[in-house]
């Protein structure tokens, strides 16, 4: 989205209104230049970013810089979970996202998934699942594996103001159009940061791609920004939950995920089919905070990411629609709001009232409103 910023005067502009101010008289200047100023200001920043294209036929994020209205939590908490940073101080980097491969043979188990942040489950084209891991306040030393770029990926990171985004090649018209962006620093780790990158002997291309955090950090010492929260947070219970104990999404033949609410660690546990899900690298069982369903609608876009397929799955994250935040072992049924590319996503109870995440970790299942149609692909359980 394009930033505005209030218009600068010009050096002829200022000499101009000097000499007309200085033949008015005393007091009534000064209201005048007063008044004059105010207007100029309040009509700069009213001034809404717009949307630009960057694929043929597709709206997108611009290729400035877009702007967020969530409030900054205090500077010890981590921005993108609410939680104590480490040492108590926020590193000072931007949110750094990899595109993740879920494929159900080859794919499994993930390496990095503990250390993230925030992780969005994206639908891709077949029925099949990738993960954008975001990550800010933690390192990982071991990230993968890696896969191609979707056309969701930056729409999504937009809010983050300035990202990194890393992922293992894409269809052309996708690659051009992330590494046209502003907001988001492309990282190819096929082409030009292939040494970012490694294959692992253990596993079978294009499933053997692995990075970390801190490799994709230093590909970029300038950035030293952290982000803004893109989340509301609150310790209390929304009002009007109901008790979960259990989440079911059936994305598609070998991506049923059940997430289990754990007392214990006040966690989700993250399952396929019943079995727990657990980190390659760590040995850690994925669990989470917040599960966040976010029923989505969706159009195929004109480009096949193999022959004969249908176009990518081109999920709409921006407007609103239906959706449930699981925490605390509750669930409560929102409507999700985002008003543009630039803008945090937002829930509100059937109230109306806003419904803010347990700080803590998140995980965002993007649903086609297609699959939420469909009998037992998505339930709860008290």
């Amino acid at each position: 989205m394009p930033s505005h910023s209030p218009r600068k005067q010009t050096v002829s502009e200022a000499t101009i209104r000097a000499r007309r101010i200085r033949v008015l008289a005393g007091a009534a200047v000064v209201v005048v230049v007063a008044a004059v100023l105010a207007v100029v200001l309040s009509g700069s920043s009213s001034k809404k970013p717009t949307a630009s294209t960057t694929r043929p036929g597709r709206t997108t994020g611009s290729s400035t810089t877009p702007t967020s209205a969530v409030p900054t939590l205090a500077s010890d908490r981590c921005p993108l979970t609410d939680t104590p940073a480490p040492g108590g101080v926020v590193p000072k980097r931007p949110p750094l996202a990899v595109k993740i491969g879920n494929q159900p043979v080859g794919a499994r188990p993930q390496s990095g998934l503990s250390e993230a942040d925030v992780v969005y489950d994206t639908p891709a084209e077949g029925g099949i699942m990738r993960y954008v891991a975001v990550y800010q306040c933690e390192n990982a030393p071991v990230i993968g594996p890696v896969r191609s770029l979707r056309w969701v990926d930056w729409h999504i990171l937009a809010e983050f103001r300035t990202s990194l985004l890393a992922f293992a090649g894409g269809i052309n018209p996708d690659v051009n159009a992330v590494e046209s962006l502003r907001y988001v620093k492309a990282i190819d780790l096929l082409t030009n940061y292939s040494q970012a990158a490694y294959r692992t002997t253990n596993r079978v291309p294009p499933d053997n791609l692995y990075t970390s955090s801190s490799t994709l950090w230093k590909l970029f010492p300038s950035l030293k920004t952290p982000p803004q929260p893109i989340f509301q947070y609150s310790s209390a219970l929304p009002a009007g939950s109901k008790p979960a104990s259990s989440i079911t999404l059936n994305f598609s033949a070998g991506t049923d995920v059940l997430w289990k609410w754990q007392p214990s660690t006040g966690t989700w546990l993250h399952t396929y089919s019943g079995v727990p899900d657990v980190d390659a690298a760590t040995n850690q069982p994925i669990t989470a905070t917040n599960v966040v369903v976010q029923i989505v609608h969706y159009s195929y876009g004109p480009y096949p990411e193999s022959p004969g397929a249908t176009g990518d799955v081109e999920s709409k994250t921006t407007g609103t629609g239906p959706g449930y935040v699981f925490r605390n072992g509750r669930a409560i049924a929102v409507t999700w709001h985002r008003k543009d590319l630039s803008a945090p996503t937002t829930f509100t109870s059937a109230t109306g009232q806003p419904v803010g995440l347990a700080p803590g970790k998140t995980w965002v299942e993007l649903l086609l409103d297609t699959t939420a149609k469909v009998p037992g692909a998505f339930s709860y359980a008290p």
